[in-house]
């Protein structure tokens, strides 16, 4: 089972990376935080202070078609946050 999906990278996670030292992951939607340190850690080589998670729900949404109405929804998905120790960081681009 693999735990960490990919790296969430928008505007805002690279803010909080930068200012706070906070990454962004999603994961899979059955690690919780201790196995989430883990494979961070274990990962990037990195020491993880604070581990924070979201679940997503899935949007629903309706068109109207020739043939009809159609509804479908998004997948749902999980979040993590990760804090860092200070003077830590972590590179994306050379793990991937």
């Amino acid at each position: 089972m693999s735990i960490i999906i990919r790296p969430i990278v928008t505007e805002k996670v690279t803010k909080e990376s930068e200012v706070l030292n906070r990454f962004g992951f999603f994961v899979n939607k059955k690690a919780n935080k201790v196995e989430i340190k883990k494979a961070i850690e274990a990962t990037y080589g990195v020491t993880v202070v604070s581990v924070n998670t979201i679940n997503v729900r899935p949007d629903r949404t309706t068109k109207y078609t020739k043939s009809g109405l159609i509804s479908g929804k998004t997948n749902a998905e999980k979040k993590a946050f990760v804090q860092v120790k200070e003077g830590e960081s972590i590179d994306f681009y050379n793990n991937i």
